[in-house]
């Protein structure tokens, strides 16, 4: 019988890392695929020994790269590969490949690298910053999930406590799109196909994320919105992806950010959809099993 493994993070204590999880397992199961739910601490990392009861594949749902590399390297099928994964969850990394496949991002600046403790205040650099994006603008942390380590400049002290705050941290500088503010659409992608998609919106956070308080809803993707959403997963390599799309000028599709292990609950109760079951066919599919 065909079996996997599906891996989350087992420091993380919220009850939606494991929900999400067996949210996975329900679908496999639906394709006589045996589960089997793992935290990663549950695999030992051992160089010296080889795996034993290996599965057909693994179904990661961390950011343990490190883990994910060590699987894909004992020849065990990643979904998705590591490698994609360590890209898209580094912020900076990630808009460098969608600026190199043109694909339409907020006006980004990547911050230098600027070590612990020091600071490179009295070098100009940051008076350019603030001059080329304008304020309000957006400080994005390289690592963060859940519009968590975002942050709403809207003043020149705000900007100047936060990049000192963040000295030692890789982080970027993002134009703040006005016109989509408190609204995004998350649209998920497996292989290159859109397989669901929702509308978020929020009245109290610039941000949309069910997490920070906002709703959703179904939605209807225009053409466009398709198109950049894939666009986006493929410029990734991601064969499973979470895009989320800001609204532009006159409505034009932005993309805010992709996700490599992107949840699956929140948008299975607003439109149905499990996304793990189209998931599962992609990858027997693929794997010929």
């Amino acid at each position: 019988m065909t079996n996997c493994w599906i891996i989350y993070n087992g420091s993380l204590i919220s009850e939606k890392f494991v929900d999400q999880a067996n949210l996975m397992a329900e679908a496999v199961k639906k394709y006589n695929v045996e589960p089997v739910v793992l935290k990663n601490c549950d695999v030992m990392m051992n160089l010296q020994i080889d795996l034993e009861d290996r599965p057909d594949f693994v179904i990661f749902l961390d950011k343990d790269v490190l883990l994910g590399q060590f699987l894909k390297q004992q020849g065990i099928p990643v979904f998705n590969d590591p490698d994609i994964i360590e890209t898209c969850d580094n912020k900076a990394k990630q808009y460098l490949k969608l600026s190199q496949a043109n694909i339409p991002i907020p006006k980004t600046i990547i911050a230098p690298k600027i070590y612990k403790n020091f600071s490179i205040k009295q070098t100009g650099y940051f008076e350019k910053v603030i001059a080329q994006l304008k304020l309000p603008m957006i400080i994005k942390e390289g690592h963060g999930s859940f519009g968590m380590k975002v942050y709403l400049i809207e003043t020149e002290e705000q900007f100047y406590e936060k990049v000192e705050e963040l000295s030692g941290v890789d982080f970027v500088f993002q134009e703040f799109i006005a016109s989509s503010k408190g609204r995004d659409i998350r649209v998920n992608i497996v292989g290159e196909e859109v397989v669901a998609a929702m509308y978020r919106h929020s009245e109290t956070d610039f941000r949309a994320n069910i997490t920070n308080g906002g709703t959703a809803e179904r939605v209807e993707l225009t053409e466009k919105q398709i198109n950049i959403a894939k666009q986006a997963a493929k410029a990734l390599g991601a064969e499973y992806a979470g895009v989320d799309l800001l609204f532009g000028k006159n409505e034009e599709p932005i993309v805010c950010e992709v996700n490599a292990a992107a949840h699956i609950r929140n948008i299975y109760n607003v439109t149905g959809v499990n996304v793990g079951e189209k998931l599962t066919e992609y990858i027997l599919r693929k794997l010929a099993l």
